[in-house]
């Protein structure tokens, strides 16, 4: 056993800094001279005269820690997330750690999201991750999260939805309420409120948020910010701040790194998933779709978000777009969304036009018509194949159009022509009164071809 000569001044200073924790506040009421903390005994803090140095020393530490909480606390989050707007993944992250050190974690949904954590590993800096098991993940999910904690050699903190109220939304609307009236309210249950809990426990998070994502809901996520939603450890509006250091960063470039530093990876990725989430709400996507059609592939684009980064969410939807009658479109009379499927080998459909087509039972070309808004982004991503499918039909009998279904025109085009999501297309044959609905999510040139011919 060592001496009570051993044991430095700034050691004990550095103990009594320690202290006791709880929640946040540290404990500084009791310190211990050299051989009490040899004997493991405490005393209260009331010092004599040659006790001062050491106090002052303590104080001068204490100072310090409270400088640096008070440089936290009063940073501009706004102002920083400029300066580190165009800064590198792991520049954001290391900052984000250095700032926060244990009350900080990282959000690991089991996807390509490992990026963050390999990025938390490069900083050579203790981190922390967290995970939300909802109970309704897939087998190959809950594999991957035993394979990353083996290989970082982490632990990962799950959070669990509270099982009464599970209980209570199975029992009374059933295991898949969500496809026949939305997703939000499983979502709320299973992942929203367990969330909520787990950042109470602490003062930052790390996403894997990134503006390609969804261009229509995620196209403005700064770097660093306020949490907008939910609150921190310390409770209250501001006591939570969210770092999204991905969020300038391409998914193509994400994958780059992954392969790059030979990142192990979920291998339902391999099976064509991309975005990944609970197994009844995710599903592959196929070639020339966005990432984001395999989430909730019975829903409205807009509506492809669960409620954990609602804060983040863009309020423009279909309300509130309008054409200018000029090609462009306007958001609160603003315009800068141009519209699409702009080729004299697609006639604009008007309200009219479309209630004119519909109402033909002897049609003298069969038509096919995409039911669209320009702002959809995976409308904006068939928009190519669609066009050359256009330009390809131009002269072969087939007419090919398009028509415009939202805003105003959104409960008609449900009504009426079928619409559940953008983009909807439908087929109007020569001799039938209603139009037939394109049942498939692969939407290049060939397949669409293969369902025009079948009905020609």
């Amino acid at each position: 056993m060592a001496s009570a000569s051993a044991i430095s001044s700034h050691a004990i200073v550095q103990r009594e800094l320690r202290g006791g924790k709880v929640g946040t506040v540290r404990q500084f009421d009791m310190v211990a001279t050299p051989a009490e903390a040899l004997s493991g005994r405490r005393r209260w803090a009331v010092r004599p005269a040659q006790a001062l140095e050491p106090r002052r020393k303590m104080e001068s530490v204490a100072a310090t820690v409270t400088e640096e909480k008070k440089e936290v606390s009063e940073v501009s989050y706004e102002q920083l997330a400029k300066e580190m707007e165009h800064a590198s993944p792991l520049a954001i992250i290391d900052r984000a750690l250095e700032m926060f050190g244990d009350d900080i974690a990282i959000a690991f949904s089991g996807a390509e999201d490992v990026a963050l954590i390999e990025y938390a590993h490069l900083t050579g800096r203790p981190f922390r991750v967290f995970s939300l098991d909802t109970g309704r993940l897939n087998p190959e999910t809950y594999q991957f999260f035993d394979v990353v904690e083996k290989h970082y050699g982490i632990h990962i903190e799950y959070m669990f939805p509270d099982s009464v109220e599970v209980q209570a939304l199975v029992r009374t609307k059933g295991l898949f309420s969500f496809y026949e009236d939305g997703h939000q309210e499983c979502c709320r249950v299973r992942k929203v409120r367990p969330l909520r809990r787990a950042l109470k426990g602490f003062k930052a998070w790390i996403t894997g948020q990134r503006k390609d994502q969804s261009p229509g809901t995620r196209a403005s996520i700064p770097v660093v910010q306020v949490d907008p939603s939910f609150e921190g450890l310390d409770g209250g509006a501001g006591s939570l701040i969210k770092w999204n250091p991905v969020a300038n960063v391409d998914g193509k470039d994400i994958w780059n790194f992954l392969r790059t530093m030979d990142v192990p990876v979920n291998s339902l990725h391999s099976q064509g998933y991309v975005s990944i989430g609970c197994e009844p709400c995710t599903r592959p996507v196929l070639p020339g779709q966005h990432e984001r059609e395999g989430r909730w592939w019975w829903e409205d684009a807009k509506a492809k978000e669960c409620g954990l980064h609602k804060g983040n969410i863009s309020q423009e939807n279909s309300e509130n777009h309008a054409s200018n009658g000029k090609g462009a479109v306007t958001v609160n009379g603003v315009s800068n969304i141009s519209d699409i499927f702009s080729t004299q080998a697609i006639v604009n459909l008007t309200r009219p036009g479309i209630e004119n087509l519909l109402k033909l039972e002897n049609r003298k070309e069969p038509w096919l018509v995409v039911l669209y808004a320009p702002w959809c982004q995976f409308c904006q991503a068939m928009e190519s194949s669609y066009v050359e499918l256009a330009e390809k039909l131009h002269g072969s009998g087939v007419k090919v159009g398009k028509f415009r279904a939202d805003g105003e025109q959104k409960p008609f085009a449900k009504q009426e022509l079928q619409l559940g999501s953008f983009p909807t297309i439908l087929f109007f044959p020569n001799h039938a009164s209603r139009p037939i609905k394109y049942p498939s999510e692969s939407r290049d040139v060939d397949s669409l071809l293969a369902f025009i011919n079948a009905l020609r």
